[in-house]
């Protein structure tokens, strides 16, 4: 699975910006999507899983009802929602994808298998 973010960019505090990763491969339908980030100096850390089917969710206390990834099979692609945003936001943005079974979502970045280039926000104060 190849994954590709787009929708990055610079925002102001409070402001809001939609992330899609767009995935080619046949087993896409079938797998858990995560998005992670990383912010300069710090570890890669979790933001948010969807599973295969989008029926389950997770996301990170940190952006827990700012934030929302949701997922359309049709188009290959998934989605993050990121609303309120603030300036620790502020990271690169990896979508990733787990192997299709058991299709169920993970917090935990090692098991994720195919990732994406990343996708810089910026959220100014």
């Amino acid at each position: 699975v190849q994954l590709v973010e787009s929708g990055g960019g610079l925002v102001q505090a409070g402001g809001s910006l939609r992330l899609s990763c767009t995935a080619s491969g046949r087993t896409f339908s079938r797998s858990a999507l995560g998005w992670f980030r990383q912010a300069p100096g710090k570890e890669r850390e979790f933001v948010a899983a969807i599973s295969w089917s989008g029926g389950n969710t997770d996301s990170a206390d940190s952006v827990k009802g700012r934030f929302t990834i949701s997922r359309d099979n049709a188009k290959n692609t998934v989605y993050l929602q990121m609303n309120t945003l603030k300036p620790e936001d502020t990271a690169v943005y990896y979508c990733a994808s787990r192997p299709p079974f058991p299709g169920t979502l993970s917090v935990r970045a090692n098991e994720y298998n195919s990732w994406g280039q990343g996708t810089q926000v910026t959220v100014s104060s």
